[in-house]
């Protein structure tokens, strides 16, 4: 199947995903590769839906606490835009030394890797997949990032450039955190896994008796904290990696004449869920896409396809272009609206109003350093799934079902500082972080 046969860019298709979520079978099997993951990332990163939306209508259907691990990863993804939102573009660059100095690790990801010729099977099959379908479980992820950067030495801002590339569902804060927390820079502990760790996750094609990862967790440890990178042993022909574009090809920049004297909705790559009810009469709506945000990371053909595809069910007028022309562009319109994102905020001129996304959890205002201090602060004093703010917010459109109803059965009090994010499953208490 092809990367839009797997991810339908349809609001059918994630509304197909929603219902077909089962809690339980979630927490029980998500730390599996094959396990019960929902694959909402590609719908939620695209603003298909919202968060608020998605836990609405799986708690309409199934009694949730709010300790349930299916809320917890909700809670990450939105927990890395906090970090986001205080840091900026702080994001991008390590929040604190890792294992080892900045300068120890490589500044360019090995062909081996990029080709999935490295001889060790989680490694190279977690490559494949990626290439083929645009996803790849959070576990995967994981192992692959930690693979990259405490065995091979890359530095993990080369990983995280290259996988967001490739990722139907690539988020910068997501993504470079993620990748941040498994080098130790965005956490207090390298993450680390092995061979026993894969056979029980992962099917046997990506079992990796044998190979480098097949030792035990203080190994591993040293290996991390050694100057020294596992020697490549490229084995086999590999996969070539797909070209990537820094835009579309087939449309124009922006031009003044298409919105002279009109109101705008303004569709961005973040911003493909359905438009709001409220726009005027006459509203012309514009798919754009911001040529500096994609000249610093271009996408790959299927994450280009997905959106296009959408944008073309929303818009008339189609650009692709640069803060300045779409500045220049939108001087002539009566009024211009957007939803707020984070990618595209600092490239939207002053001219574009940005509508504040739904948010499920409470605002924090005070940076937090970590998910669980973030994760307190947020549900302190909430006993329901109905005192979330965004829960509250279906509570005053009339919604009813078990959502309002007190939950059965609390899961950890505490969530583990280990990310996640609905994007998949987490990576469970067997993959080590090791203590510093």
């Amino acid at each position: 199947m092809t990367p839009l046969e797997m991810f339908p860019p349809t609001p059918d298709a994630a509304r197909a995903r929603i219902e077909a979520v089962r809690p339980v079978d979630y927490a029980r099997s998500r730390n599996a590769i094959e396990g019960a993951v929902t694959r909402l990332s590609p719908y939620i990163t695209h603003g298909f839906v919202s968060l608020p939306e998605v836990l609405h209508s799986v708690a309409a259907r199934w009694r949730l606490d709010v300790q349930h691990k299916f809320v917890v990863e909700l809670g990450w993804r939105e927990y890395f835009q906090h970090v986001w939102q205080h840091r900026s573009t702080g994001i991008l660059q390590s929040l604190h030394e890792g294992a080892l100095p900045e300068g120890a690790y490589a500044p360019e990801l090995p062909d081996d890797i990029r080709h999935a010729r490295t001889g060790v099977p989680v490694i190279d099959e977690a490559v494949r997949t990626l290439y083929a379908s645009g996803y790849l479980h959070n576990h995967a992820r994981m192992w692959l990032a930690s693979y990259v950067v405490h065995l091979r030495k890359v530095h993990w801002r080369a990983g995280a450039d290259w996988m967001v590339a490739h990722l139907l569902d690539g988020d910068l804060g997501s993504n470079h955190l993620s990748w941040q927390w498994v080098a130790g820079t965005g956490s207090h502990k390298p993450y680390l896994f092995n061979a026993d760790n894969v056979a029980r996750h992962a099917p046997a094609a990506w079992h990796s008796a044998g190979t480098v990862v097949d030792a035990s967790y203080e190994a591993l440890d040293a290996m991390a904290r050694s100057l020294r990178s596992v020697p490549a042993c490229p084995l086999g022909q590999g996969v070539d990696e797909p070209p990537l574009a820094s835009g579309p090809s087939d449309v124009s920049a922006p031009r003044a004449g298409d919105v002279a004297g009109r109101d705008v909705w303004l569709v961005h790559p973040w911003a493909l869920g359905e438009p709001p009810g409220d726009l005027p009469a006459g509203c012309v709506r514009v798919a754009w896409s911001p040529a500096e945000h994609h000249a610093a990371w271009p996408w790959s053909a299927a994450r280009w396809a997905f959106v296009r595809a959408r944008m073309a069910t929303l818009a008339s007028v189609h650009w692709h272009g640069s803060r300045e022309q779409l500045g220049q562009a939108l001087a002539a319109a009566r009024w211009v609206q957007t939803p707020a994102n984070l990618h595209v905020g600092e490239l939207l001129p002053p001219r574009v109003t940005q509508r504040a996304p739904p948010r499920l959890f409470g605002q924090v205002d005070r940076p937090c350093t970590s998910f669980s201090t973030w994760w307190n602060r947020v549900t302190r004093g909430v006993r329901r799934l109905s005192d979330l703010p965004g829960m509250s917010a279906s509570l005053a459109h009339g919604a009813t079902g078990l959502l309002f109803e007190h939950a059965v059965a609390p899961s950890d009090d505490v969530p583990d500082d280990m990310p996640a994010g609905i994007e998949s499953g987490a990576a469970g208490r067997d993959g080590r972080c090791v203590d510093k």
